[in-house]
């Protein structure tokens, strides 16, 4: 079977941007896992791996240094539309974001733009309620310390590479 094709959607700034060069490490229909390096240079990351959890609506990305060594965790909210004729999702970011820290600290950042999204009409109200929706259930799971099980997979394909 052929690997899926994979877009990534955003509200802010509005793009939606072909992931050709991401690799599909694994899927199944829960989720698909993917390796990658960014797609504009930046000083502090590099590459990385992420784990789509499609019924969930959240993206968990393990994002790394160049040299190697782990940056954080990085939550998206996300939703998305599969083509099945193609083969492609279209990942849509729903804006608000969770970092995880090495250090086990957690930050939720960019709920700001959820309101701004709402009062542009770059969302519906029923979208809001969505991604708030699964950032709750993401945060949820990271305080009741089972946040290892959303890194589980990810670690264990990076482990097999």
């Amino acid at each position: 079977m052929a690997d899926p094709i994979l877009y990534r959607k955003r509200l802010i700034p509005e793009e939606c941007v072909l992931l050709k060069d991401d690799r599909i490490l694994y899927r199944d229909d829960d989720k698909i896992i993917t390796g990658w390096n960014t797609l504009k240079p930046r000083k502090d990351l590099h590459h990385g791996f992420s784990c789509y959890y499609l019924k969930d609506g959240f993206k968990v990305s393990k994002f790394y240094r160049e040299d190697g060594s782990l940056l954080y965790w990085y939550c998206d909210i996300v939703s998305y539309e599969h083509q099945v004729d193609t083969d492609t999702y279209i990942v849509t970011d729903l804006l608000a974001d969770v970092i995880v820290y090495p250090d086990g600290f957690v930050k939720v950042v960019d709920i700001d733009e959820l309101v701004t999204a709402l009062n542009e009409k770059l969302i519906s109200e029923e979208t809001l309620k969505t991604s708030l929706f699964h950032l709750n259930a993401l945060l949820t799971i990271i305080y009741a310390g089972d946040f290892n099980k959303l890194q589980q997979p990810v670690e264990e394909v990076i482990r097999h590479q």
